[in-house]
């Protein structure tokens, strides 16, 4: 079934495209997708809202096929869950990488380890040809590291630290990173409901 990823971000597409590989779902990206304005207090609002902006972009392009869309944040325990879902504008919408990562790191500056607890969230959201909506959520817990290790992943990934293994997601090779994170457990539940 082709089906169109709403996101411009490269990583995210061949994260996802590998999690789904196997599955009835054919990956792709629509080149011109325009993200719409994002909420601020639901994960499942947000892969919606992407989903269905998508979605009526393909319509109105002559495109019926289905559409996926997620979106994803981390949560830090010392910052009462925040960022949350505002985790890709934290410290500026504009900010490079590594700039907010120094940001957070510097805002949980002496936080003892037995208060670094986090949690990454991912919620997938579907639209098939004929309109009908699946969401589905997955999450893992860690910690916060007290400085960025490793260059695999993107995003948040060389701060989050996964105790089971003893290395970040950005220490990781993504194949095993898919196996634990978040968005992994996220595309397993979808393929689950899908029977995948």
């Amino acid at each position: 079934m082709k089906t169109y990823l709403a996101t411009k971000n490269a990583g995210k597409l061949g994260e996802i495209r590998e999690m789904l590989a196997g599955s009835p779902l054919e990956l792709d990206v629509y080149a011109a997708y325009r993200d719409p304005v994002e909420g601020d207090t639901s994960y499942v609002e947000n892969a919606l809202l992407k989903a269905r902006a998508l979605r009526a972009q393909l319509l109105a392009a002559g495109i019926d096929a289905a559409v996926l869309a997620d979106d994803s944040g981390i949560e830090l325990d010392a910052l009462d869950g925040r960022p949350g879902v505002l985790s890709a504008y934290y410290a500026g919408e504009t900010t490079p990488w590594p700039q907010r990562l120094e940001a957070m790191m510097n805002e949980i500056r002496g936080v003892p380890r037995d208060g670094r607890g986090a949690r990454f969230v991912c919620v997938m959201a579907l639209i098939f040809p004929d309109g009908r909506e699946l969401v589905v959520e997955g999450d893992v817990r860690g910690e916060i590291s007290t400085e960025p290790r490793g260059t695999h992943g993107f995003g948040y990934d060389p701060v989050f630290f996964y105790p089971p293994i003893s290395k970040t997601f950005g220490e990781i090779p993504e194949a095993q990173k898919n196996q634990l994170s978040h968005r992994g457990r996220a595309a397993r539940a979808l393929l689950g409901v899908l029977g995948a």
